[in-house]
């Protein structure tokens, strides 16, 4: 926890955020004193995003936006592969075959937003997606065009306080005041819990909606003891909505729109505990409890007589898909975690015959759902959805956010803030007293070809990411975790360290370097290989392969644990040996807090030093794995590495 004087400037940054909602005349740095309200954008805003009310109730969703308060640019996978029944199956479609899948054009901007094909020549023509002050925009115009914000109700899928330089330097709070200026109604977890309790149960109170999950529970010893109960009380409460149950958090709400009883029940990332250090969340643990949700569902629906029932999830696209099948009574799942883009809801028969409609929003901001229900008497009648893709160029920014993000811009860094225990904390301390867009701003390079991270496999901005750790722990390998989350660079733009951040920005960012062996090494991929690739989706992680730098490998999705990978090699060609050591540098530990210097620093002086006279910095190498057994999987395209046949 912080020292008192953190202490301090924290509740001084809750009373200066707060404020910071209010309309203001100065502009937001960072889009150049302009709030993009031209003539254009108001035309492609009037026409594109008209969204007529289909029925009685309309529910508008976002998801993962990782603290992505700016437009951004992201560029879409070109791997995602689906194992067991989900090959083949959205969202493990990628490229051409999505587009033709959900109805698309290549020549669209729809394109642009759902697939990395063309990404080049779409940044220019199509822009940045995203941003807060956009997407207040467009749901107050898909409020409006549904009688008023009464008939609507707004839910996050949660991973939205952690992903950024600034929401790391409030510890979220930047994410919640932005999602109250939005009228967030309705939200659930995962990097939140990545904060200590104490900040989490203070961002809860902060917070103006609901923030659920019916499988977080309080461990008994923690009921039991002194130290949680008090820290409860310390936040009103918060943090222990059920001390019968253990239910750490409400596990749903009841909500009347338009004179309908809509019931929403949330759903936490069910792995934390594996996926996140257990070390900030003592007093909580997370499943996927499946019997409880399936018993909660059932008694909503007995007791309580809604008109609907709705999931917030933050398990996957995957494990939704086999809840909806498992878990009779829903009628619509809006989930999030794996970052997928899919315009089209997938409409899931349940065990009782009926149908559940399970969507996923995608990350970073890009997209708005928007789902309308629409009753006949007491039955739901159908049910209408449509999902936009946040074009930066085709909305009028919302001047309330805009001002929210100048001051915000205009707080200055507190380096006390910023837990650490790396030894070196230099770069850390040099930042004090300066403004957050001073030195987010920082640029640091211009990117020899785009930087991307959403791959199932390998991405460029990981390859920089480990070849930092490599040349700063002089490592024969680097491992860097598979998280989905970080905006694209694309090719000929400044890398700023805003963009650093948005890739490795969280509350545990130490770097290692020690010995391994060969043995060791191999097992640890395999291992995470299968977290990936198991062919049931409750035994997936949700998150990419680890990525590995100055490390060559083979991959046989269709295989076994243990028998995936092959022919690993070090750059310089020397084959993998079981029993030999070898330095092996990474970051962001789950079970263990390592002291080296922060991710961060350790990429922002390797761009730095590493950039060429003209300011550029080239990758002269990627290490994408060699994939067999997938060439006809429609969850790869126009992939880097070899793809072949499976060996047997």
């Amino acid at each position: 926890m912080a020292d008192n004087g953190a202490k301090l400037s924290r509740r001084k940054l809750l009373q200066l955020m707060a404020a910071g909602g209010a309309f203001g005349s100065t502009m937001p740095w960072w889009i150049n004193g302009q709030l993009s309200s031209d003539a254009n954008a108001a035309d492609a805003f009037a026409d594109y995003y008209k969204t007529p009310m289909k029925g009685d109730v309309r529910l508008i969703h976002i998801t993962d936006t990782h603290g992505q308060l700016y437009p951004v640019y992201f560029r879409e996978p070109n791997v995602n592969l689906g194992v067991g029944d989900a090959f083949g199956r959205a969202p493990h479609i990628v490229g051409k075959k999505l587009l033709d899948a959900m109805d698309l054009s290549l020549d669209s901007p729809e394109a642009y937003a759902y697939t990395y094909l063309n990404f080049e020549e779409g940044v220019k023509k199509y822009g940045r997606m995203g941003g807060f002050v956009h997407i207040k925009t467009l749901i107050d115009r898909l409020r409006s065009e549904a009688g008023g914000i009464q008939n609507t109700l707004t839910f996050d899928g949660g991973d939205t306080w952690q992903g950024s330089g600034t929401s790391l330097w409030t510890r979220g709070v930047d994410m919640v005041e932005a999602c109250n200026i939005l009228k967030v109604d309705v939200m659930v977890g995962h990097w939140e819990f990545t904060y200590p309790e104490a900040e989490v149960l203070a961002n809860v109170a902060l917070f103006k909606g609901d923030f659920i999950g019916q499988n977080v529970r309080v461990k008994d010893e923690s009921m039991m003891g002194d130290s949680y109960p008090e820290l409860v009380e310390k936040f009103n409460g918060k943090g222990l909505f059920d001390e019968d149950a253990g239910n750490a958090f409400q596990p749903y709400v009841m909500k009347e729109v338009n004179g309908r009883k809509i019931a929403i029940v949330g759903q936490a990332f069910p792995r934390t505990a594996n996926a996140n250090p257990p070390e900030f969340f003592p007093d909580w643990s997370f499943g996927l409890r499946i019997p409880d949700m399936r018993d909660l569902v059932k008694k909503i629906r007995t007791e309580q007589k809604p008109d609907a029932v709705v999931l917030i999830s933050h398990s996957g696209m995957d494990v939704d898909i086999k809840m909806a099948h498992e878990i009779p009574g829903m009628d619509a799942i809006f989930g999030g975690h794996t970052h997928d883009g899919i315009p089209k809801p997938l409409q899931v028969t349940d065990k009782d015959g009926g149908t559940c409609h399970v969507t996923n929003a995608g990350c970073s901001g890009k997209f708005v759902g928007v789902m309308d229900f629409e009753f006949d008497g007491a039955k739901l009648k159908d049910v209408h959805y449509k999902m936009h893709p946040v074009f930066e160029k085709r909305l009028p920014a919302d001047k309330e956010m805009a001002a929210f993000l100048t001051q915000l811009g205009n707080k200055k860094y507190d380096d006390k803030v910023v837990e650490s225990r790396a030894k070196d904390r230099a770069n850390s301390k040099a930042r004090n007293g300066k403004t957050f867009k001073t030195i987010i701003s920082e640029k640091l390079a211009i990117a020899g070809e785009t930087l991307y991270r959403r791959s199932n496999f390998m991405g460029t901005w990981d390859q920089v990411i480990c070849n930092a750790l490599r040349d700063e722990y002089g490592a024969h390998v680097a491992m860097s975790a598979g998280v989905r989350w970080g905006p694209t660079v694309p090719k000929g733009h400044w890398i700023t360290f805003d963009d650093v951040m948005s890739q490795c920005s969280m509350t545990y960012g130490e770097t290692y370097a020690n010995e391994m062996t060969g043995k060791q090494l191999l097992n640890v991929l395999e291992q995470v290989a299968d977290n990936l690739l198991d062919p049931d989706p409750y035994l997936q992680s949700g998150g990419d392969m680890v990525r590995v730098g100055g490390l060559d490998y083979t991959i046989d999705p269709t295989k076994k644990l243990y028998k995936r990978i092959t022919d690993a090699r070090l750059d310089n060609g020397e084959l993998i040996e079981p029993d030999k050591k070898y330095k092996v540098a990474g970051w962001a530990v789950v079970n263990r807090t390592p002291d080296g210097r922060m991710i961060w620093d350790i990429i922002r002086d390797y761009l730095l030093a590493n950039r060429g006279d003209d300011k550029v910095m080239h990758l002269k190498k990627v290490n994408h794995p060699k994939l067999l057994g997938v060439a006809n999987n429609p969850g790869v395209a126009d992939y880097p590495g070899a793809v072949g046949d499976s060996d047997g």
